[in-house]
């Protein structure tokens, strides 16, 4: 098989499988709405915070030095044997110690009643850190079909779990109050089956890498570990950072906004605004998906500067195209949410253009990788971890979840802004900035424009909405319609 042939169907498995379980996850998010009171769900984002550092720390970077290390290796097994005892050592240790202190870390984080939630979310953490290894091996192997099934596998069992534990059980019990369902339920465990879900969902997924896990051959080299950390602890402190830029806020709102002012409930509602990104956040993965892979293939191209500017300008393109669909049609989608949730709707356009400039960022960066310049992303990664810090714990106390918007939106326009500059010194590439700066410049515009039309019906609402969507394409169409005719040309 032609060899970018085979790159880009396994792109799209990987891709689709990810952007197709994103966005199904994300359906529980509304469905969380409607069961739970803003201060429950702050719970689920609360911990759910907690467990995306703890995964970063406890794979270390080990993924990507599995990779490094089994690719072209004559010993991929010992690498790959290595790996797993590594994972699985830390991962006990981890373990056992929440075990012993839960009762202690979960006062320390403020649950001093729900012991239980730290132990079972401990255990999801190290089940999915140690198959981190299994699911590389069957990337390094090319099994894409086989590492995408198991991958929605995991996510449809989480949802069906949701859905039996928060939904189907209670309505048989209030039918039949002395059904079997007694054995396994309990409304008293109430938003903790969330995390029974989970932790089920991936126990699940443990057993269906079995096959993977049992082949292996047992071996360890302590030397080859060092190597692997070395390699890897770079990658572990850019994961580091980037869990600070993405999830730092929703483990500090509890701390620094005081009680009287209800921090569990800003939380929730914070936590339930910010996964209104989602489609933004799909749309970025999937170009993550194509563009590395592409612009890789395409170096030593005499054109490539050009080709990388034309690139810039369409994702920049389609990003406002996204951020208007959205809130264009903000109150079509908040009917999605239950109304208690809704008055964060108005951190959506900041969080949406913190991940479009996190997008350009991305697509930036392809200066520091071409030009094996990659510590500048771990700089940069750390720079906006600082600025995301210090922002939140100035602002939250003062502004409340709206503080910490405007840290995530300030982060990563900051991070975008500084990969330009040093971009252009590196690596030139002759980004068209004063058209990008237009069509910025008439999303806001035409943003702005539909706040005016908020007093107005749902019906005439829509239809001037409609019409600003419609007039932003037009300007697009008339600036790129000689471009977008040759993009699409069929060759007869």
């Amino acid at each position: 098989m032609n060899t970018f042939k085979k790159l880009a169907g396994d792109t799209v498995i990987y891709g689709m499988s990810s952007i197709i379980g994103r966005f199904l996850n994300w359906w529980l998010v509304p469905y969380y709405s409607f069961l739970f009171l803003p201060e429950v769900y702050g719970v689920v984002t609360n911990l759910y915070s907690y467990v995306a550092f703890f995964m970063v720390l406890l794979t270390y970077g080990m993924e990507t030095g599995y990779f490094r290390f089994a690719s072209g290796s004559g010993n991929s097994e010992k690498v790959y044997s290595t790996s797993m005892v590594s994972l699985f050592s830390t991962s006990l240790v981890f373990l056992l110690a929440v075990l012993f202190f839960k009762n202690n870390i979960a006062a320390l984080i403020n649950y001093p009643e729900h012991s239980e939630y730290i132990l079972w979310l401990a255990i999801i953490v190290c089940i999915d850190a140690f198959t981190a290894i299994p699911f590389a091996h069957l990337r390094l192997r090319n099994k894409s079909v086989k590492f995408a099934t198991i991958k929605l596998i995991n996510i449809g069992f989480g949802i069906g779990l949701n859905l039996f534990f928060l939904s189907f059980c209670p309505l048989i019990l209030k039918k039949h109050p002395d059904s079997i369902i007694n054995l396994i339920y309990s409304k008293n465990i109430g938003v903790g089956y969330v995390f029974i879900s989970n932790l089920l969902a991936s126990v699940i997924t443990l057993l269906l890498l079995s096959s993977e896990i049992m082949k292996i051959k047992l071996q360890f080299d302590r030397k080859l570990l060092i190597k692997i950390l070395n390699y890897s602890f770079p990658i572990l402190i850019v994961g580091l950072a980037g869990m600070v830029n993405q999830n730092i806020d929703k483990i500090l709102i509890p701390f620094l906004i005081p009680e009287y002012q209800h921090p569990m409930r800003q939380l929730g509602i914070y936590g339930a605004n910010y996964k209104l990104a989602v489609l933004m956040n799909m749309f970025i993965q999937a170009f993550r998906y194509a563009f590395e892979p592409f612009f890789f293939s395409r170096v030593g191209h005499k054109d490539d500067p050009g080709v990388y500017a034309t690139v810039m300008k369409y994702f920049i393109i389609s990003g406002l195209f996204i951020f208007l669909g959205m809130m264009l049609y903000i109150d079509v989608i908040k009917l999605f949410f239950s109304a208690q949730y809704r008055e964060g709707l108005k951190i959506v356009p900041l969080v949406l253009l913190a991940n479009l400039f996190f997008g350009v960022y991305f697509t930036l960066s392809l200066w520091y990788k071409l030009k094996d310049m990659t510590r500048y992303g771990a700089y940069m990664a750390i720079v906006g971890a600082l600025i995301t810090i210090i922002l939140n714990i100035i602002l939250i106390p003062k502004m409340g979840y709206m503080g910490s918007a405007i840290a995530v939106f300030t982060c990563f326009f900051t991070m975008m802004v500084i990969s330009y500059i040093l971009g252009q010194k590196y690596y030139p590439v002759p980004y068209d900035l004063k058209t990008i700066a237009i069509y910025f410049g008439v999303a806001m515009v035409l943003f702005f424009a539909s706040t005016f039309t908020r007093h107005l019906a749902t019906p005439a609402k829509l239809t001037f909405n409609t019409l600003f969507l419609f007039l932003f394409l037009a300007t697009i169409w008339f600036k790129e319609r000689k471009d977008l005719l040759m993009l699409f040309k069929v060759k007869k």
